[in-house]
């Protein structure tokens, strides 16, 4: 099983008006994370642009746990959980410098035909990952 570890410090960019990073930023840090997924699975970008594949979310589901400030060093732990024939789940977690868990998402994943513009089976790069 595939485990990766993201490494992200919230920038100033990241903050809304209440001083914590936004709702909607974890989840393009959640979008980092995937991809450094996708790359230590053997899937890079520009191969899954030779093969006119990709990857779509279906489903995104957070829960927000704890607040991620100015100045924190985020670690996110990205680990596959279930395997479908067209899809599959991915848990994301998010921690602080502190080991404090903050937030969590459960990811459904759709493998995708870029030239046809529909779900294909999971190619094997990832499906090996979830055995």
């Amino acid at each position: 099983m595939l485990e990766t570890v993201t490494k992200i410090d919230v920038m100033e960019k990241d903050i809304d008006g209440l001083e914590h990073v936004n709702n909607s930023i974890y989840v393009s840090y959640f979008g980092i994370a995937r991809k450094e997924w996708y790359r230590e699975a053997g899937l890079l970008f520009e191969e899954k642009q030779e093969r006119n594949i990709g990857t779509v979310i279906r489903k995104l589901e957070v829960n927000f746990l704890k607040e991620a400030r100015l100045g924190d060093s985020l670690k996110i732990i990205t680990r596959p959980l279930r395997l479908g024939n067209k899809s599959f789940l991915l848990k994301q977690d998010i921690y602080n410098q502190n080991d404090e868990h903050l937030t969590d998402t459960t990811v459904t994943v759709v493998m995708f035909d870029t030239i046809n513009r529909k779900s294909i089976k999971v190619v094997e790069e990832i499906a090996h990952h979830f055995k």
